[in-house]
């Protein structure tokens, strides 16, 4: 009598990893490339508030699937390429580009989101991306390592109080971002069981 043994589905580190594209610096670069992109055209879904600096827009949403998908060095490099592009290109929120922008009330924001891509990718890394029990999770902490970042800026450059911060850098957008960080942690479990069934089929 015969046993036949089943092999398990070798998982990949991020879902970078699963493409049937063998890695190379080609495919990083045009990874690297094509989520700085994206998160230029999630910026230009932007939304202004009359009471505070800082707009609602879609970046948030890019900035946690980037460091999913990509991982964390790659993650956090896609969105250096961003804050780096928009120097000179209209790749900011509402099309707008330059140091002023870095260095302006929603800079820290910017540099949030470097941050919170390699945050997450680390997590992604280590597989808490694949069950949404701890997708949710992960990517609501990549939301508050950009908050983290941002709100302290925004009450310096704007000289407000951390009161006046929040209920101006904060307050308008909890529901929004909770909102994308519960979808792009729904999305990529459902991806990951998905690349899993093609893979055993």
């Amino acid at each position: 009598m015969s046993t036949t043994v089943v092999q398990p589905i070798r998982r990949s580190g991020v879902l970078a990893d699963a493409l049937p594209i063998s890695r190379s610096r080609v495919r990083d670069v045009t990874l690297v490339a094509g989520f700085a992109l994206l998160t230029a055209l999630a910026a230009q879904v932007r939304i202004h508030l009359g009471w505070t600096p800082v707009p609602i827009t879609g970046q948030t949403f890019s900035v946690l699937l980037a460091g999913t998908v990509l991982g964390a060095r790659l993650g956090a490099l896609s969105q250096l390429t961003y804050v780096a592009a928009g120097l000179v290109l209209p790749f900011y929120a509402g099309g707008t580009h330059g140091w002023s922008v870095v260095t302006g009330a929603s800079g820290g924001y910017l540099v949030g989101m470097v941050l919170a891509a390699f945050v997450v990718g680390k997590l992604a890394e280590r597989h808490e991306d694949r069950d949404l029990l701890t997708s949710l999770p992960a990517m609501f902490f990549g939301s508050v390592v950009i908050y983290a970042v941002g709100l302290p800026w925004l009450a310096a450059v704007a000289d407000l109080s951390m009161q006046d911060a929040i209920a101006k850098g904060l307050a308008p957008f909890v529901i929004g971002d909770a909102l994308k960080a519960g979808i792009a942690g729904a999305l990529v479990p459902a991806t990951w069981k998905a690349v899993e069934r093609s893979k055993a089929a």
